[in-house]
């Protein structure tokens, strides 16, 4: 197995979910949606972004609108739709089913599993939908 391959594709897995989670706060400039993404460790490059929004714009989920700038070319800021809107909540619980599932298989592991001090220490998987358990 390809550890690294592994990570990159969990990552990849729940990049629209954090694209949606992003957009869903108001409207939203590409370049700050990679800011975000890369300070949460997504790992995330304009060229799989673009091709993404455009995927999803093109699915309904999102629109955008131009706003004309005082320091150079119009930018696109991105918004989600009713349908997008809608997707959201329903990718919302698959997360929350999906976290409360994994948690559980790796809970099991981690009990059969005691570090050399003795001491289990709990695994749990970041939560987007509430940043601060993601310390």
């Amino acid at each position: 197995m390809n550890i690294e391959n592994a990570q990159v594709q969990m990552r990849k897995g729940i990049l629209e979910f954090c694209i949606l989670h992003i957009i869903s706060r108001g409207e939203v400039y590409a370049s700050d949606m990679l800011d975000e993404l890369t300070s949460a460790r997504i790992m995330v490059v304009e060229g799989t972004l673009y091709p993404l929004l455009t995927r999803l714009k093109n699915a309904g989920l999102l629109d955008y609108k131009w706003v004309e700038s005082t320091s150079g070319p119009p930018r696109k800021y991105y918004i989600l739709t009713e349908l997008g809107r809608n997707s959201l909540d329903a990718l919302n619980e698959t997360w929350q089913e999906l976290a409360e599932s994994v948690n559980s298989i790796v809970g099991k592991t981690v009990q059969h599993t005691k570090p050399a001090n003795g001491t289990i220490a709990p695994m749990s998987m970041p939560d987007p939908l509430n940043p601060s358990s993601n310390a």
